[in-house]
């Protein structure tokens, strides 16, 4: 029977730039089955979001097209710039279960010239060092596409001035051969003076995903439309096999509903119908042999629609 870990251990580089001034270097180190019962990660990564939303903190912040002009062309953009380090280890307490102690080092910079709203200037830049920990189960059957399983993590970190608490669920099901289902729940709190920097991602035991809007989160919104301290996110997905050899290909058309709102500084996060922004869409995803996954598609929220692209499922 295979192991649901994409490999015993392994050593990426990863690099890409466009056309406008972004780019990305990632050099990652994992080996999540090279020594029983024990997991090891050490991720160095330098970034460059040359056009990263920004729209203001809060839920209810709002969208004007007609806002960006000759004069102000990066109206809603920023240029956000990142240097981590990021080390996790982790370790199998009981079946499923495991415990997880990591540290991130990261400074964060942005071009305060494009921004539309203000970022404190205390703020900018920001240098951060965290230490977390957390609780993780997980009985998927493959990591990296799973069928079937359960994923659930709770993490608490505390960085400069101050702290997060993450919970994440998700649940894979295969009730017929070719037909999945997929939910995830998740919640997260910040309390202390988080900057713009931290509130801008939600914590994961792998890598943080930029929150709250884009192919991570809420697809059919820019990436980081909202942002705020406290994170309410969830969502479904029905996929279903168009080609179905599962050692080789998997082609699949997939419809997903998502669902999400921030929180202000000293609002309690909660479970709620209220102020949630919603998307819908479709998606084409391929999988190739054990490693490789392909997303397209297009999501469309109450601002439009986004096209979408992914080399991971949305979770």
């Amino acid at each position: 029977m295979e192991r649901p870990e994409p490999n015993y251990g392994g050593l990426t580089f990863d690099a890409a730039a466009s056309t406008k001034g972004s780019y990305l270097v990632i050099a990652d180190a994992e080996a999540p089955a090279l020594w029983t019962g024990w997991r090891a990660g050490l991720t160095l990564t330098a970034a460059r979001a040359n056009r990263l939303g920004y729209y203001g903190l809060g839920n209810a912040t709002r969208h004007f097209s007609d806002s960006a002009t000759a004069a102000q062309p990066y109206f809603y953009q920023v240029s956000r710039s990142v240097q981590s380090l990021r080390v996790t280890l982790q370790r199998r307490v009981v079946g499923p279960a495991r415990v997880l102690a990591g540290a991130i080092l990261q400074h964060t910079d942005y071009q305060r010239d494009l921004a539309s709203g203000a970022i404190a200037a205390g703020t900018v830049p920001f240098s951060d060092h965290v230490v977390r920990a957390g609780l993780i189960v997980d009985n998927r059957d493959n990591e990296l596409d799973p069928h079937r399983g359960v994923f659930a993590e709770g993490l608490v970190a505390r960085g400069r001035g101050h702290t997060r608490s993450t919970a994440v669920a998700r649940v894979w099901l295969h009730p017929l051969e070719k037909f999945f289902v997929a939910a995830r729940l998740g919640a997260e709190r910040m309390t202390g003076t988080p900057p713009v920097a931290a509130q801008q991602v939600l914590e994961t035991s792998e890598q943080p995903l930029v929150a709250l809007g884009g192919y991570r989160t809420l697809r059919g919104f820019y990436d980081a439309r909202f942002t705020g301290p406290g994170k309410l996110l969830g969502g479904a997905e029905l996929r279903y096999a168009l080609l179905w050899a599962p050692t080789v290909l998997e082609l699949k058309i997939v419809a997903f509903y998502d669902v999400g709102r921030v929180f202000g500084a000293g609002e309690p996060v909660r479970l709620t119908t209220d102020g949630l922004h919603h998307s819908g869409g479709m998606e084409l995803a391929a999988r190739f042999f054990r490693n490789a996954i392909v997303v397209v598609g297009y999501g469309n929220g109450s601002e439009g629609g986004q096209l979408l692209f992914g080399t991971t499922w949305s979770y």
